[in-house]
């Protein structure tokens, strides 16, 4: 992989953003390799992602964030620069359920997913041989209604300790607690099996078989402390039809609930993905 910037932008619309943010990349001899650019008419944003290759630059990432400083004050942008070659960490927890942690785990080793995993965390034990098999650090976190606050105190010490980027709840079945959320917004990603807002909270394929739904589906969406009401970064459907049972609909969503997981994870750590209140802009 050629060593690479990214960088990107969300700021208030208005004439000339492209011309001078490429501009400055162009002035300074920098090669734009990828560029995506969104103005949402509602909102009156405009918004931006943009790869560099950083061989074509003759100055540290460090000196073009302190170059471009001024451009963005201008802009009243919201931005970040970053360096493509560094892997985000990420934490994975789950509970028993092994669908969409087996998936994620297959998907890094094979290296789809550039990223780091220096640990997973579940409630229970369950998960434990399938994760060190990966040469994966496991922590068995339990949560009780009496010792909760303790549990979480356990998991956020984890996540400061191994310099935790993403947190990605693959079917860990706890509501983090709002200080987690808060500390940590928009890097908590969460798979819900199904369709949001359509059957949120729990047991949803059993809402969605008493409805007699025709359609069932997943959603990847950051977590706040609102359940199941976070910005969503991505969907999927499967059809279905009266002769499927809640066994049926469980076993057939979770070939959705993993797809969606692993390209809602894939975009965030391309920084793909950018949030606008509680909608998400993704340049996929």
């Amino acid at each position: 992989m050629e060593p690479r910037y990214r960088l990107v932008i969300a700021c208030p619309d208005r004439v000339g953003i492209v011309a001078m943010v490429s501009n400055f990349i162009s002035s300074h001899g920098g090669s734009i390799t990828e560029a995506s650019q969104h103005s949402d008419s509602s909102t009156g944003w405009f918004f931006m992602r943009y790869e560099i290759n950083a061989a074509s630059l003759a100055f540290s990432l460090e000196e073009l964030r302190s170059g471009f400083e001024p451009i963005a004050q201008s802009f009243n942008m919201e931005w970040r620069l970053e360096n493509v070659a560094r892997p985000k960490r990420v934490m994975l927890m789950a509970s028993r359920e092994a669908h969409c942690l087996a998936d994620l785990l297959y998907r890094y080793h094979s290296g789809e997913l550039h990223c780091e995993i220096p640990c997973v965390v579940s409630n229970h034990d369950d998960l434990r041989r399938m994760v060190e098999w990966h040469g994966i650090p496991y922590h068995h976190v339990p949560v009780s209604r009496e010792r909760k606050a303790e549990a979480f105190a356990e998991v956020r010490r984890l996540v400061e300790e191994n310099e935790i980027d993403t947190i990605v709840l693959a079917r860990y079945m706890q509501i983090l607690p709002p200080d987690l959320c808060q500390a940590y917004a928009h890097r908590v990603i969460n798979i819900h099996h199904s369709f949001l807002p359509s059957f949120a909270g729990a047991r949803p394929y059993h809402q969605a078989h008493e409805r007699g739904v025709k359609l069932i589906g997943a959603t990847c969406h950051y977590v706040t402390e609102d359940l199941d009401a976070g910005p969503i970064i991505d969907q999927d459907v499967m059809r279905i039809s009266h002769t499927d049972e809640i066994e049926d609909m469980v076993r057939l969503g979770r070939d959705v609930e993993k797809m969606v997981l692993a390209r809602g994870l894939r975009w965030h750590l391309e920084d793909r993905i950018l949030v606008h209140g509680n909608k998400t802009v993704v340049f996929n």
